[in-house]
């Protein structure tokens, strides 16, 4: 019998510790509980992850603690977790790599309730192969985020680009175009700045582009800001460490007709039916940035 707490991951041993700890104190979810949740939705979630630095959102003692994000893989994780050191201004930060199963339940037991991804790989790290827009609502009513993914959706459709939603597990959506690795993330992220802004002037009365929260006057918020080297976003799966453990959750087009959709749709309690679809197959080939950007321009004249 295997003993409570561990696990064969391939193969490899994972001995979750202190299984029985609370990590969601409110809803009686444990350490062990999390761990078993990453382990089920691994087949759905390494594909997002695979190559990717990470960094990780800790709460060792529960969501109720004080939590930390961490860029720096810790000294004690084991030789066999996957690495990539990384330039950042001023030095390098080695990034966790997660690449199995057995890394991703390792995380869980370290409390990374959340792990966030890079949008590009470790092995062109200037060079994003996804690019992503989030739709942050100016408060709790769903109704404008699932208009502007629409919209973003029908412009993104002009501009023969796939997308693909995502619920964020937290108060919006994030909707994610796969690209071909050619730009580099100043292109994208200028290139993202355009959709917004053309999105925003169709709809200057629903939508806005403005960073200041004040300027926005209760429209929702186009936030393209993560498309930047080093910058993350939470990763498809991921648990969100909030009341509930709400998941980031990849949806398909025709949900957002449903008018019962939330950003906290899905929670840890669904990992069964999480793996069940992946609403995301078959996945869209990755476009060129050039091309859309020359239709884009071609638009706005």
């Amino acid at each position: 019998m295997t003993p409570r707490g561990k696990r064969t991951t391939g193969r490899r041993n994972n001995t979750v510790s202190r299984p029985e700890k609370l990590l969601f104190a409110e809803d009686g979810i444990t350490k062990a509980d999390l761990a078993g949740y990453y382990r089920t939705v691994a087949t759905r979630m390494l594909p997002h992850l695979r190559g990717r630095p990470l960094m990780m959102e800790r709460h060792p003692d529960g969501i109720g603690g004080e939590g930390f994000l961490q860029k720096e893989i810790p000294g004690h994780f084991p030789d066999w977790v996957h690495r990539a050191e990384l330039p950042k201004e001023g030095g390098t930060v080695t990034y966790v790599l997660c690449d199995d199963t057995a890394t991703l339940v390792l995380l869980a037991d370290q409390g990374c309730v959340t792990p966030h991804r890079w949008l590009s790989r470790a092995d062109r790290p200037d060079r994003p192969d996804r690019l992503v827009f989030d739709l942050d609502p100016s408060g709790e009513d769903f109704t404008p985020v699932r208009e502007a993914a629409r919209g973003l959706h029908g412009l993104l459709d002009e501009l023969e680009l796939p997308s693909l939603p995502m619920t964020t597990g937290s108060r919006g959506l994030h909707v994610l175009v796969p690209l071909d690795r050619r730009a580099s993330f100043d292109d994208v992220r200028a290139f993202a700045s355009d959709i917004a802004a053309a999105l925003a002037g169709r709809h200057p009365d629903r939508f806005t582009t403005e960073v200041r929260k004040k300027a926005r006057a209760g429209r929702l918020y186009l936030d393209v800001q993560r498309n930047a080297y080093g910058q993350t976003a939470v990763a498809p799966y991921a648990v969100r460490a909030r009341a509930g453990a709400p998941v980031a959750a990849p949806v398909a087009w025709d949900d957002l007709e449903d008018p019962g959709l939330g950003s906290r749709r899905w929670t840890l309690a669904d990992a069964d039916r999480l793996v069940e679809d992946d609403p995301w197959s078959p996945a869209p080939r990755p476009r060129s940035l050039k091309a859309a950007a020359d239709r884009l321009r071609r638009l706005r004249t």
